[in-house]
Order: structure tokens, then C-alpha cells, then sequence
């Protein structure tokens, strides 16, 4: 069952992306929503961590959010994506092959995570407007994601979860700086809703590989 599950997941996932840069509407909603929401339930049917599910499905939810294009479901959706990885750090840092010693193991990384994080607060808080507040609370949230992912060990199924979360970051950055970085006109906004969601849903699959 939880492979014909993956495959109905793909299916939608695949089938947004060329929706991806069009209007808002109830079929890119749907699309979009289920992608992540499947994974949900093949996260609970395989016996996953209750974590993972409920980040799964915060995520789901920031998605249907997301994709209707307003500023008042853009700050609840990220309220929604928020607590997702709050519920993602958890996980990390509950799970029992979990060392918080371990993070030092890799301090360029650590480092990177947070210059880059001051990097992008920096550029985002004079362009954010009315959704400022939401935004800077948020850059902390994802990057502390990166940072705690490295107290898990890179073996067996696990060794997933690192490059889940990296793509998870990247996803978000890509986003950022399309929403608030980018004049309307550059053209890099032709391709950047096509980076975004390969890069996220993938993260979303990671996570479930890793820890289903």
C-alpha cells in the first residue's frame, strides 16, 4: 500500500511543477497540498516517528497556505512551516542515535549556517514590509534545522537526513530571494519556482526515507 502511496505522491508532485509559476488555483492547491500530505500518511503507515508525521503535515498545511498567494495566508503558512521544523529539530534532536556533541564535528558547517543567516536577515529586512517580523522569526527556525540535523549520525538510513535539510535551506533561500530579493522583471524568475519545488519535495522524501 505505502507504494502505491509513494507513487500517487510522485504523481501529484510531478504534476504541480509545471503549475508551479502559474495563478493560484484549486487544482495547483490540490496538487501541491497532497504531494506532501501523502508522505504524511506514508510516514504513519510505515510506523515513523509521531514528529515526522506532525512535520509532515504542518508542512502540508504551510503548503495549501502558501499557494493561494496572499499576505495573509503567506504569514500564516509560514506560522505553519515554522512549527514544521520546530517539529523537524525535535525529532533530530529526540532521536535515539542523537548526540548534540556531535554538531561540533562539523563547525565549517555550523558557521556557514549562521553568516548565512546574518547574511540573509540583513537583506531581507529592509524588503520585507508588513511581513518583516514573520521573516526575520523564520531565517533562526530553518537554519537552526541545518544545525541541529548534525547531531544525527551519517549512517544507515539517517545519512539522509543531512542532505534533506540542505535542500530544505536551499529551497527557502531561493524562495526568499524570489519573493523579496528580485525586481518583477528579472529574469531569473523563470526558473526559480522551478528550483524551489524539486528541492523542497525532495526534502519532504528524504526526511521519510530517512527516518520511515
Amino acid at each position: 500500500m505505502t507504494t502505491a502511496l509513494f507513487w500517487i505522491a510522485l504523481c501529484c508532485a510531478m504534476s504541480y511543477l509545471p503549475l508551479t509559476a502559474r495563478p493560484a488555483g484549486s487544482l495547483r492547491t490540490a496538487l501541491k497540498t497532497a504531494s506532501v500530505a501523502i508522505l504524511a500518511v506514508i510516514a504513519f503507515l510505515l510506523g515513523g516517528p509521531w514528529l515526522l508525521v506532525l512535520a509532515l503535515v504542518l508542512c502540508a498545511s504551510g503548503d495549501a497556505l502558501l499557494s493561494r498567494e496572499t499576505d495573509a495566508t503567506f504569514m500564516i503558512g509560514i506560522a505553519a512551516f515554522a512549527a514544521g521544523h520546530l517539529a523537524y529539530i525535535a525529532l533530530f534532536l529526540s532521536h535515539p542515535a542523537s548526540s548534540v556533541d556531535q554538531i561540533w564535528n562539523a563547525p565549517a558547517i555550523v558557521w556557514s549556517l549562521v553568516v548565512l543567516g546574518i547574511i540573509m536577515a540583513t537583506l531581507l529586512a529592509p524588503r520585507a514590509g508588513d511581513l518583516k517580523g514573520p521573516v526575520l522569526a523564520y531565517i533562526p527556525i530553518i537554519l537552526g534545522m541545518g544545525v541541529t540535523v548534525l547531531a544525527l549520525p551519517d549512517a544507515g538510513s539517517l545519512r539522509w537526513a543531512f542532505p534533506a535539510a540542505i535542500a530544505f535551506i536551499a529551497s527557502d533561500l531561493i524562495l526568499a530571494t524570489e519573493k523579496f530579493l528580485l525586481p518583477p522583471n528579472h529574469p531569473a524568475l523563470k526558473a526559480t519556482p522551478y528550483l524551489v519545488w524539486p528541492l523542497y519535495w525532495g526534502a519532504q522524501l528524504g526526511f521519510v526515507v530517512a527516518f520511515a
